[in-house]
C-alpha cells in the first residue's frame, strides 16, 4: 500500500506540539505536590533512576551511609539533568528547604559534598511516580496497545545517536 512520505518539518512540528502538551500536563500534575519538572527529575536522578538513553546517572560507589538511595555531587546532578551546575544548585537548595534532599559529606573526598534523598523525598517521589503512571495511562489510552508499542519503538529510535536505518 503506497503512502506519501510526510514532510520532516511537519513531523517535527507535530512532535513539538505533543511535547508541549505533555510538558504542560506534567507541570500541572506536579503542582499539587509542590514540585517543578526539574525538581522531580532531580529526585529521580538521586534515586539512581536510569535516564532515557539507558545510562545510570547515579555516582558509582556513592551511597548514603544508611543504605538509602544513591547520592550525587551537584556537578554530577547537573550533568544528569543536562542543566548548568548553578541551576542544579538552585534546584538542590529548594529541595533541601522542602526537606526532600540533604547534603552529606562525600566519604571519598572530605572537601566534597553529596546530595541524597531524605526518607520524605523518597516517599514523595514514589507518590508522584504512581500519579504519573496513572496520568500517562490516561493520556495514551487513545492509542491501541500495539500503537503505543510502535510509538515507543520509534521514539527510542529517534533518541539514539546512530545513523538512520537504510
Amino acid at each position: 500500500m503506497p503512502h506519501d512520505d510526510p514532510d520532516p518539518a511537519r513531523l517535527g512540528d507535530l512532535l513539538h506540539a505533543v511535547f508541549r502538551r505533555l510538558r504542560r500536563r506534567w507541570a500541572e500534575q506536579l503542582a499539587p505536590f509542590g514540585l517543578t519538572p526539574h525538581q522531580f527529575r532531580a529526585l529521580d536522578a538521586l534515586a539512581g533512576r536510569t535516564g532515557a538513553q539507558g545510562h545510570p546517572h547515579h555516582r558509582a560507589g556513592a551511597c548514603r551511609q544508611d543504605g538509602g538511595s544513591g547520592s550525587l555531587r551537584v556537578k554530577d546532578l547537573a550533568d544528569a539533568l543536562r542543566i548548568a551546575p548553578r541551576s542544579a544548585t538552585e534546584v538542590v537548595d529548594l529541595l533541601e528547604q522542602k526537606g526532600l534532599v540533604e547534603r552529606v559529606p562525600d566519604p571519598s573526598d572530605r572537601r566534597a559534598t553529596l546530595v541524597a534523598l531524605t526518607p520524605r523525598g523518597t516517599a514523595l517521589r514514589g507518590r508522584v511516580r504512581e500519579d504519573r503512571r496513572r496520568e500517562s495511562d490516561e493520556y495514551f489510552a487513545r492509542l491501541e496497545p500495539e500503537d503505543r508499542a510502535e510509538l515507543e519503538r520509534l521514539l527510542r529510535l529517534l533518541t539514539t545517536d546512530g545513523p538512520a536505518p537504510d
